[in-house]
């Protein structure tokens, strides 16, 4: 009986430790894991929101590129980091939605191997070529593809990223034919379209945005079923020629399963702050980035419907990843 007690004492006075650290929550830095190369639209969107959470927690939220494998790398490594909100993942469509259809194996589960926090924003995606490529609209790139078949080739920011299927679907709803050429994150990817090595690229507005403005990529269509507010003037895919053509892309803090409730709920509300803060929203916004900003419930099951929605779209394209 003694050792029983004994037993449920020391239990007790863990769970009293553990939720007295998760009150303290946090003490130290925190990563927030960016599983895409520097430059990209996962990085500039992270790089934004831990400038505004390190201010909302009084602890420096310090961005860790973690690139490979379509943000796969990036994303196991939080899902087996320790659950105690210390490393925590800047998700997206590629880690939470299309990891699940692409691989035989999945490397992890997104439903169950993360602590959902909150979906901060969604993106569109454009479609863009190097200024020297001769197509202007969406119908001369379809023609030119079609009368060159085999001969042009298109970026993207990795193996079973949202921008490489959004290639892929673009290439079967258009009846045309390109090679993919996947870097590790948008920042490589751009380097080659910018050079014109690589002149037709697939990205997200965000890191499309300053080259748009400049003038060395021009935009041929956003991908979403509306235009971006930012960028009123270019038409959506189904406006310039390819009927029912929608992808997007999103960005959505995660932390390991099992991370404590309290502590869930102070990244929650310190993310879910900055993302409502008025000059945030404009600098998101300035990018072509729809401020979200939800519960932790809420980006569970918007992950879920997700996987969903993409699961027959993967099958349809035969794209999968080793």
């Amino acid at each position: 009986m003694k050792s029983m007690l004994a037993t449920l004492a020391v239990a007790g006075a863990l769970i009293v430790a553990g939720s007295a650290q998760a009150q303290d929550f946090p003490t130290k830095p925190i990563n927030l894991v960016v599983p895409f190369a520097a430059g990209g639209s996962t990085d500039l969107v992270g790089r934004i929101i831990a400038e505004g959470m390190s201010a909302q927690l009084g602890q420096q939220v310090l961005v860790v590129n973690q690139a490979g494998a379509g943000g796969v790398v990036g994303a196991t490594a939080v899902a087996d980091a320790p659950a105690d909100g210390y490393t925590i993942l800047m998700g997206t469509i590629a880690t939470h939605a299309l990891s699940a259809s692409l691989y035989a194996t999945p490397p992890f589960d997104p439903s169950t191997d993360f602590a959902p926090i909150s979906l901060l924003v969604t993106v569109p995606n454009v479609l863009l070529v190097n200024p020297e490529f001769p197509a202007n609209t969406v119908e001369e790139l379809i023609a030119k593809l079609k009368a060159e078949p085999e001969t042009h080739a298109y970026a993207s920011s990795g193996n079973g990223t949202p921008l490489h299927l959004s290639g892929e679907l673009f290439k079967s709803m258009a009846g045309v034919d390109m090679v993919h050429v996947p870097y590790q994150g948008s920042g490589p990817a751009l380097v080659d379209a910018l050079s014109g090595a690589v002149p037709i690229i697939f990205d997200n507005l965000p890191s499309a945005t300053e080259h748009m403005k400049a003038g060395t990529l021009r935009p041929l269509a956003v991908t979403t079923l509306e235009r971006a507010a930012s960028f009123p003037d270019v038409p959506t895919m189904d406006e310039a020629g390819v009927p029912g053509y929608e992808t997007n892309t999103w960005n959505a803090l995660f932390a390991p399963a099992g991370t404590p409730p309290e502590v869930v709920a102070k990244l929650n509300e310190a993310a879910v702050a900055v993302v409502n803060d008025p000059a945030v929203k404009e600098r998101l916004a300035g990018v072509g980035a729809v401020v979200v900003g939800s519960t932790p419930e809420e980006l569970a099951a918007h992950v879920s419907a997700e996987v969903t929605r993409w699961k027959p779209v993967i099958e349809a394209a035969g794209v999968t990843v080793q």
